[in-house]
């Protein structure tokens, strides 16, 4: 039994087809197949249901994966082990963002993160946050962006700052005309959302207690913010957006974003891991340059 065969398990397990898994790993398929084979011979079992498309695991497959990924997190982490005892940072790091954070805030800490720490290999993916969760639970990710409290059981949150919510409002909305509104003055029929996976929109039903049975002026929902706002510009809707998004507004358009009245909620924005992560010092120095080169 080899590492390469356990990760090209892995990889299959994750992609669901040999073929997607082999241009994962960077191999041919025909070597991919073989050493799997190789692995189910030396164990003596089936570990892959090749009939199912996609293909999924046996029974024993199951319980291989299972120790798989544990060994491959302490494969991986013997490296960033002796660089934390050699007092370096060092080591891969793959992180995933969700949507509403990533535009506003990655191009703000990455150029900084990168030349502080040139020893960690870091690789970023967008995604919303069920599939963050899913990603970790699956050992496709290690840390990930996230709003707090959204993430929950298995896994650990490191809250970074606060993110304020603002009101987007359109000019031929009543609303216009205040800066400061408040959340029980918004009518829910003018407000627009974001898409279902995006957990800022349940947030803002939270705050806003929304029903989805409110019937709306305008029935719009998208996974972009910026979308929201330009639809606001051209209907009398509203939308909400989190402060971070606020510098990005066009000067022309700041008259259009409201402060929402006192008692008004945030959003946490925090580091998620898996309770069992153990590359802490590079959390750490992902956390502090976060806090630095944010402003």
């Amino acid at each position: 039994m080899t590492i390469i065969q356990l990760e090209y398990l892995l990889a299959v397990a994750n992609c669901g087809s040999f073929s997607l898994a082999a241009e994962h790993c960077f191999v041919t398929q025909p070597s991919l197949s073989m050493q799997i084979k190789s692995l189910e011979e030396e164990l003596g079992v089936v570990l892959l249901d090749r009939s199912k498309k996609p293909v999924i695991a046996t029974e024993a497959g199951e319980v291989v994966l299972e120790r798989a990924r544990e060994t491959l997190r302490a494969y991986d982490n013997i490296r960033e082990s002796v660089a934390e005892l050699k007092g370096e940072i060092a080591g891969r790091l793959r992180l995933g963002v969700i949507p509403t954070v990533a535009p506003y805030l990655l191009h703000k800490f990455l150029p900084g993160f990168v030349h502080d720490y040139p020893h960690v290999e870091l690789e970023v993916k967008e995604l919303m946050t069920r599939d963050i969760v899913d990603a970790m639970k699956h050992d496709r990710i290690d840390a990930a962006l996230v709003a707090g409290g959204t993430c929950g059981d298995g896994i650990q949150e490191q809250e970074l700052f606060d993110d304020r919510f603002f009101i987007y409002v359109s000019p031929d909305n009543p609303l216009y005309e205040r800066s400061n509104v408040r959340i029980e003055d918004i009518d829910l029929r003018d407000l627009i959302l974001l898409s279902d996976g995006n957990c800022m929109r349940d947030q803002v039903i939270e705050l806003c207690q929304a029903k989805r049975g409110v019937p709306s002026h305008y029935y719009f929902e998208s996974g972009s913010l910026d979308t929201l706002m330009r639809i606001v510009d051209c209907t009398q809707c509203v939308t909400i957006i989190p402060e971070m998004a606020v510098e990005y507004v066009p000067k022309e358009h700041r008259d259009r974003v409201k402060t929402l009245a006192k008692g008004a909620t945030s959003r946490k924005i925090a580091i998620a891991v898996r309770r069992t992560f153990v590359k802490s010092s590079i959390i750490k120095a992902l956390a502090e340059s976060i806090r630095t080169y944010r402003k």
